[in-house]
């Protein structure tokens, strides 16, 4: 148990470090005082343009993808593992997403966790990596068609675990005895996302949420 412990320590310590927040510094400006104040890429476009949301977006994902990546490495879990092995490794992915949306270094106010989660979805191969790629795709299509990230993400957390679902339905090797944990895990994930977005929501029945491309400033 001590190498997972060491683990989860390291990933939450990773995912706290709030990648958006130092950009913007590191430009001259306070994040928190923009937009919505949200430390995440979305804001980031909105203080310094594509380019710096881009790289914030990547190094989001990059904290969720490192320690999930690092796991198999050290032997510690992989996709032969058993559901105990499997279940402690999503443990490790979730402190990232924890660390990010409960950050030490801000007094436990971070972002919403959907790119930290995208990089533990593409981490744990392949139950949560095909599904995540799925999910992504219809992040993806969401935002092309309706112009709302907030709404994309939302849309998008709550397809990954159906994903996971049908993917244990139809491949014959996967089994829910063997991944109860994995399907548990993607549900409370997928519910942690959504719940982080509710002033999105709000701000969706009432028509003020803004979209991609939208000069007026607004909050998401």
């Amino acid at each position: 148990m001590m190498p997972y412990l060491l683990f989860i320590i390291g990933a939450y310590l990773l995912g706290s470090v709030p990648f958006g927040l130092l950009i913007a510094r590191a430009h001259g400006k306070d994040l928190r005082a923009i937009g919505s104040g949200n430390i995440g890429a979305t804001n980031v476009a909105r203080a310094l343009g594509r380019k710096w949301a881009i790289v914030c977006f990547v190094l989001d994902v990059l904290k969720g993808l490192t320690p999930m990546v690092l796991v198999p490495l050290f032997r510690l879990a992989d996709k032969d593992s058993g559901p105990g092995a499997l279940g402690l490794w999503m443990v490790v992915g979730c402190a990232a997403v924890i660390g990010h949306i409960f950050p030490l270094y801000l007094r436990f106010k971070g972002g919403k966790g959907v790119a930290t989660s995208l990089g533990v979805l593409l981490g744990l191969w392949p139950y949560f990596t095909l599904c995540g790629a799925a999910a992504f795709i219809v992040w993806g299509v969401c935002v092309l068609i309706w112009r709302y990230v907030s709404l994309a993400s939302i849309i998008a957390a709550a397809a990954f675990p159906c994903f996971l679902a049908v993917a244990i339905t139809l491949i014959d090797q996967w089994t829910f005895e063997q991944l109860w944990l994995l399907q548990t895990a993607a549900s409370l994930m997928s519910l942690l996302v959504i719940l982080r977005h509710r002033e999105n929501i709000k701000r969706l029945l009432h028509g003020t949420e803004s979209k991609v491309g939208q000069k007026k400033p607004a909050v998401a």
